[in-house]
């Protein structure tokens, strides 16, 4: 375990996420372009597919990071039966959900039900798929629907702020059913599908299409915002909701339904719009 790892078990995570936040959001001009610089260089962005190319014409560093592509950057699998991946980045893992289990890394595993924080809602994906996708710092950080839905409930469930980098996966036990997290419940025409937007050390936020910002505000106890009957469909391939700072989103599936895409792998990198799976 590296020692950034071992400190994020002391580490005020949430103050430093309400710090980071406030970083973020500054409009001070010597402030935002030298983070924005600062990432830019350290994690080669490529700023020629963003709809604004020009880092100095963002007013904050989160407009920045959560910029907008131009149109055409990235496009759907022609395959009309094809789930899209949600986002840019790399798999962290992806295959079956095992009796309800989720294979986190080599050792690690957590539950659906830890991972939803709700057992029933957990039971209809206890043999599906599940795909674990992580955004760094440099990848689009605007989330897709891999498949048309309506929106039927979002559960907030507060947690802790962990690292979600390659070393923290591998060492910290059920690390994203630890973290804050906006699970967002869907019905399509196959059955529930479940995304979850998972919060890191140093993620300042996580906002939806519908709703605005989800995270924060920091909470202490699980809240459920209910939408049935509300009319919220987003079309496969819309933008659903976006992360403030690199991290992770987990989809899952239902059994039977669709088999995952054979070429994803453990730390393969991935792109918006190729297949995730594909329906039977």
């Amino acid at each position: 375990m590296s020692l950034l790892t071992s400190l994020t078990y002391v580490l005020p995570h949430r103050l430093l996420s309400s710090l980071a936040r406030r970083l973020a959001y500054s409009t001070s001009p010597g402030t935002k372009q030298w983070l924005i610089d600062t990432v830019t260089r350290k994690f080669d962005v490529d700023l020629s597919e963003a709809a604004e190319s020009d880092p100095r014409a963002y007013p904050s560093f989160n407009a920045f990071f959560t910029r907008a592509l131009k149109p055409g950057a990235r496009v759907a699998d022609p395959d009309p039966r094809a789930l899209l991946m949600p986002a840019d980045g790399h798999i962290s893992q992806c295959g079956a959900i095992e009796d309800g289990r989720i294979f986190q890394a080599k050792g690690q595993s957590f539950t659906a039900a830890e991972l939803l924080g709700d057992a029933a809602a957990a039971e209809p994906f206890r043999n599906g798929l599940f795909a674990t996708v992580y955004l760094s710092p440099r990848d689009y950080h605007r989330v897709h629907m891999p498949w048309t839905g309506t929106l039927r409930e979002t559960v907030h469930v507060p947690g802790r702020l962990f690292s979600v980098g390659t070393d923290a996966v591998a060492n910290v036990p059920r690390l994203f059913a630890r973290n804050e997290r906006l699970v967002c419940h869907f019905d399509t025409d196959f059955g529930p599908m479940v995304s979850v937007m998972v919060g890191a050390l140093l993620v300042s936020g996580v906002e939806t299409v519908w709703s605005g910002e989800e995270i924060p505000a920091y909470g202490t106890a699980i809240t459920r915002k209910g939408y049935r009957g509300k009319g919220i469909t987003l079309e496969r391939f819309a933008e659903m909701a976006r992360f403030n700072y690199g991290s992770t989103v987990i989809v899952l599936l239902p059994p039977g339904v669709a088999t995952l895409s054979p070429a994803l792998r453990a730390e393969s990198p991935v792109r918006l719009g190729q297949a995730l799976a594909r329906l039977h």
